[in-house]
């Protein structure tokens, strides 16, 4: 996977596939809603372990039953690549067991 920036084109295109996530200048962000804060820190762990395996970090922001999470490459000068869009789809598929919203 390619630590090269994406086009706009590129950007637009795997947003359209990632319902619930946005775009906040030059960074992915997404915040999920949770049924408790328990379940919100589970959430936590299971993401830090997806980051740890992908070697790919994000601000990840606990909240009281809230998840955030802000994306950007910082070895690509903060510019968006495919591997902010790879942690965002492994986070999508792993949120709902979690009963994130």
């Amino acid at each position: 996977m390619s630590r090269e920036p994406l086009s706009q084109k590129e950007i637009e295109d795997r947003l359209a596939e990632l319902p619930g996530w946005a775009l906040d200048g030059d960074k992915l962000t997404r915040t999920y809603r949770l049924g408790s804060h328990f379940a919100a820190a589970g959430l936590v762990v299971h993401i830090a372990r997806t980051q740890d395996e992908l070697d790919h970090h994000s601000d990840l922001t606990l909240g009281y039953r809230t998840v955030a999470l802000s994306v950007h490459t910082h070895s690509a000068g903060g510019a968006l690549t495919a591997f902010d869009f790879e942690l965002a789809r492994r986070v999508e598929t792993l949120a709902p067991a979690h009963g994130a919203e």
